[in-house]
């Protein structure tokens, strides 16, 4: 078992709304934190260092990885060029890591398992996505483990659910959602909104993730990390709107519509593949995390509060 020491480098890869969150939680402890994107800018807090690299280039993430005990890897690739993007991504943090002799705590989402039916999600499920962005993952999680195992890099990985919190974006539970819920404007939403969905708190992805970097015990694994309880989807947006103190109102977009866009914008032409994902249940278990590490998962209130409060502080531009 090993703790944060103050003393050591933390590097973030990845200034998207997930690295930022795990750059609180390093932040909250007093360690010593480097964020890494492409262009070396971004919005952070005083002492907390941020560098421009090019995160295919073993090279240029060996330099930076160079003194660092935990390395984190939050990027992600554009959404419609997975395949071609992301492994090489995955794979320059990962020598990054190697040369600096320092754990990877990877994020990962749920794709790769396809479709699961009505049952939880659990860490012991196969992988098997049959869509572009499924497979991806799948290769890439394989990747992670088989350097883990063959002792290039100490590895543990953390997968999340579709996350909402602070920072929350382009997310399917962000600023679509939450700014009409603030100014009592319909939410814009698709799918089936009576099916079961786990939404996973930006800040509690933070957490997870640092404490998969703290503990020895949870490399060589994947750990799905702690939500609060899970609601269908028209449930939660219902809670949101009480929370603003505003009457629901959700207004649904057939998939087709999404079908017709898909023909102009090459980015929400990949949306059908997953379309699954918010069609049928999407429950996420974690109990693997909780009976390892604790639920740190915060209620489901008080996380929409904190988020209707910092939408609250930041208009939409």
């Amino acid at each position: 078992m090993s703790r944060v020491n103050n003393d050591e480098l933390h590097v973030v890869f990845g200034t998207g709304p997930v690295g930022l969150a795990v750059m609180d939680e390093l932040v909250a402890k007093g360690v010593r934190v480097k964020m890494v994107n492409r262009n070396g800018r971004a919005k952070l807090p005083q002492g907390v260092e941020i560098r421009g690299v090019d995160a295919t280039d073993p090279e240029r993430t060996r330099e930076v990885c160079d003194g660092a005990s935990v390395v984190y890897n939050c990027l992600n690739a554009p959404y419609n060029r997975w395949p071609e993007m992301f492994p090489p991504l995955q794979n320059g943090v990962l020598e990054g890591a190697a040369f600096a002799g320092a754990k990877l705590v990877a994020i990962e989402n749920l794709y790769l398992y396809g479709r699961v039916g009505s049952k939880p999600m659990t860490e012991d499920l196969p992988y098997a996505a049959t869509n572009r962005k499924g497979r991806t993952r799948a290769v890439m999680a394989r990747d992670l483990m088989a350097a883990h195992e063959e002792g290039k890099v100490r590895v543990a990985v953390g997968r999340a659910s579709d996350f909402f919190g602070p920072r929350g974006g382009l997310s399917f539970m962000g600023d679509r959602i939450f700014y009409p819920a603030l100014e009592g404007k319909p939410a814009e939403i698709f799918g089936n909104l009576d099916a079961l969905h786990t939404y996973t708190y930006l800040p509690d992805i933070g957490t997870g993730l640092v404490i998969l970097g703290e503990r020895d015990e949870a490399l060589g694994q994947a750990w799905h990390l702690p939500a609060a309880e899970t609601l269908t989807t028209r449930q939660f947006i219902e809670m949101i709107f009480e929370e603003s103190g505003q009457q629901p109102r959700i207004r649904s977009t057939p998939k087709a519509v999404f079908r017709i866009i898909g023909l102009f914008n090459p980015i929400v032409r990949e949306f059908p593949e997953i379309y699954y994902e918010f069609d049928e249940p999407f429950v996420l278990d974690h109990l693997k995390f909780e009976q390892a590490f604790a639920n740190h998962a915060t209620p489901l209130r008080e996380a929409i509060r904190t988020t209707l409060n910092w939408y609250g502080g930041h208009p939409q531009e």
